[in-house]
């Protein structure tokens, strides 16, 4: 098994600044619903933000034992926080993002074949 722990630290701190984010987000979305009569959206990308953070920390968490697919994951968040939060979505995304194709494409070495 390989040392996954760049992947998992990047990943974790992408997560929860992501989830700082997602709270921002909701908070905003909470004042403009109690002053504005007009419905937004803003609350509803919040909640997917929330959501795709929570799963960005879960795959930080389990890249060890599934790196490509805990990177896909992650990488996958990290995108969908940058469209749903927009410029406070690029701190988490240049954590998660860059732990996610590392999850990818990094793979094990192989260990050397002794010659007879």
């Amino acid at each position: 098994m390989m040392n996954r722990v760049t992947e998992m630290v990047l990943g974790i701190i992408g997560g929860l600044i992501g989830f700082g984010a997602a709270f921002f987000a909701l908070f905003m979305g909470t004042i403009d619903a109690a002053v504005n009569e007009a419905a937004s959206g803003l609350t509803a990308l919040g909640i997917s933000a929330f959501v795709f953070s929570g799963l960005a920390v879960i795959g930080a968490i389990a890249v060890k034992w599934k790196p490509v697919f805990c990177g896909w994951v992650m990488a996958v968040s990290g995108l969908i926080l940058l469209i749903s939060l927009g410029l406070f979505g690029v701190v988490p995304a240049l954590f998660l993002i860059p732990a996610g194709l590392m999850g990818i494409i990094r793979k094990e070495k192989q260990p050397a074949a002794a010659e007879s």
